[in-house]
């Protein structure tokens, strides 16, 4: 592993050939909180009874009073500099895809043009019954989830635990993986497959990996380049103020 540099990681992100895979880190500083972290939803909202695809279909009503609270924080947040960081790097020429786990929108609210959605979307509501995307949902009224004018109940399009990846999302990132260059993991540990295996298909396939984390996870142990410690807020606008040098 080389020495930990911001110099080092603009120099290799110059080259081009760039992927991000990012997670919950990226957008705590927007005021979203990590749900496994202190002060997170998973403090307060058992996974195995509010995140679950079975615990929706037996209770919708139960699992969007979770739902609501997330909806409520997204609502709230703006990009940060993380992700206008990366949204640059894409103008620029140096990044090709944006691979995020998170749910929240970010990264297209800050300019990114090109992101694989892992996990889906909170923004986006359909109907679990018809399929149906309302053009002004209801909104829950506090105590029973939203419904479609066909009497099915409506969901956020997010992966909840149990559903698999969307097709689309799984196949279009793992080209990404195999065929960049570089890859920027940014605010996740990567430990929660099918997402960890994208970095190791990255660097099967050659590439360099640059780590952007709060604290060490295993991924520091391979990543060419481990920068934890620093927040990505801070990390990658002073990347681009390096590639600028």
């Amino acid at each position: 592993m080389e020495a930990p540099s911001v110099e080092t990681a603009a120099r290799w992100i110059r080259d081009g050939g760039v992927a991000a895979l990012t997670g919950a880190g990226i957008s705590v500083d927007s005021g979203i909180p990590d749900f496994r972290s202190a002060g997170g939803l998973w403090e307060r909202y058992e996974p195995s009874q509010y995140a679950t695809i079975e615990a929706f279909r037996q209770d919708p009503d139960r699992v969007w009073r979770m739902l609501r609270e997330m909806g409520d924080l997204i609502d709230a947040a703006r990009p940060n500099a993380g992700h206008l960081a990366l949204a640059q790097l894409e103008a620029r020429g140096h990044l090709d895809a944006v691979i995020t786990q998170n749910v929240d929108d970010l990264h297209q609210a800050a300019g990114a043009k090109r992101v694989i959605e892992f996990h889906g979307n909170a923004r986006d509501i359909r109907c679990a019954r018809c399929g149906e995307r309302p053009a002004a949902p209801p909104p829950p009224d506090g105590v029973c989830a939203p419904r479609c004018a066909c009497g099915g109940v409506l969901r956020p399009m997010v992966v909840f635990f149990g559903e698999p990846i969307p097709p689309g999302a799984f196949v279009e990132a793992s080209e990404v993986a195999q065929k960049c260059r570089t890859m920027l993991v940014v605010g996740t540990s990567a430990t929660v497959a099918p997402a960890s295996l994208l970095p190791m298909l990255a660097k099967t396939a050659g590439a360099r990996l640059i780590e952007i984390n709060l604290e060490e996870t295993s991924l520091s142990r391979i990543a060419d380049l481990a920068l934890v410690g620093r927040s990505a807020t801070e990390v990658l606008p002073a990347i681009l103020r390096a590639l600028d040098a």
